[in-house]
């Protein structure tokens, strides 16, 4: 049975969430800063609104796609063309930006939705199923909604959504590696885990003796790279284990800028 309608669930789910935290905001709280250097809110919202638009493109033409890609690419954006593609779209009145954001989440899921079974979608890094694509909107949806939540002094309640994150960084540990420039051991990892609800999820074979416990809370904020190690209580058995929640990933492109730890924050 297809995974594609909980997956979308999960997905508006997640974007209804971050939109109630968004949707009542004045014009200075659109500009209140979150962690990410240089991104305020109404970036942070720009930037789901941009990948969102360029999602849907992906899912319905390739083509499309791959011209409006090389159509928004210019090198005047520098180094750094997501940054400037999301800061120029937060550029947009807010209540504009909020409604396109919108619109853009519900098509997408209506296009995800339409894509053949079997069907490889054009993305940044390799292709991807529209199961997987989901899976990346959710888990960027949730990385970004925490960083809104951070600049707003707004703690979450994790939910069961969190499971789809987790098993794409599980299933991306590989890819870590390559991002990082480092060979990926052959070892396999378990990996185990206590759910919001205080169940246990787990992944890779029971009797691996590399192995990571822990929260899957804590999993996922240093798989998105919004918590340091440090401030987890993650914990690692064996050397490739621990080397793996060094160099976690569940997103793609390069690995960027890791958070300080609390202690060092507050000093």
């Amino acid at each position: 049975m297809s995974v594609l309608p909980q997956l979308l669930d999960d997905l508006t789910a997640e974007g209804d969430a971050l939109d109630v935290l968004v949707a009542e905001l004045d014009a200075e709280g659109w500009r209140a800063d979150t962690p990410a250097p240089g991104w305020d809110i109404a970036t942070t919202i720009g930037h789901l609104l941009w990948t969102d638009r360029i999602s849907v493109v992906a899912a319905t033409d390739e083509a499309a796609f791959q011209a409006e890609v090389a159509a928004q690419f210019t090198p005047e954006l520098g180094a750094d063309p997501i940054g400037a593609l999301a800061v120029r779209t937060a550029e947009l009145p807010p209540e504009t930006l909020l409604a396109q954001w919108r619109a853009a989440r519900a098509a997408l899921v209506d296009a995800l939705k339409a894509v053949p079974d079997g069907t490889k979608l054009p993305w940044f890094g390799p292709p991807m199923s529209a199961a997987s694509m989901a899976t990346a909107r959710l888990m960027e949806t949730w990385a970004h909604g925490q960083d809104v939540a951070d600049a707003l002094g707004v703690t979450r309640t994790p939910t069961a959504r969190l499971r789809n994150i987790c098993h794409l960084a599980v299933r991306t540990r590989g890819f870590a590696y390559a991002m990082h420039e480092l060979e990926a051991p052959t070892s396999e990892v378990r990996v185990e885990l206590i759910a919001p609800d205080g169940d246990s999820w787990a992944w890779g074979p029971q009797d691996a003796e590399q192995r990571v416990t822990g929260s899957a809370l804590d999993f996922c904020l240093l798989a998105v790279q919004r918590v340091h190690r440090e401030d987890t209580d993650l914990v690692a058995t064996g050397a490739d284990a621990d080397g793996w929640l060094d160099v976690i990933q569940a997103f793609a492109g390069p690995p960027g800028a890791k958070r300080t730890p609390k202690h060092e924050a507050a000093s």
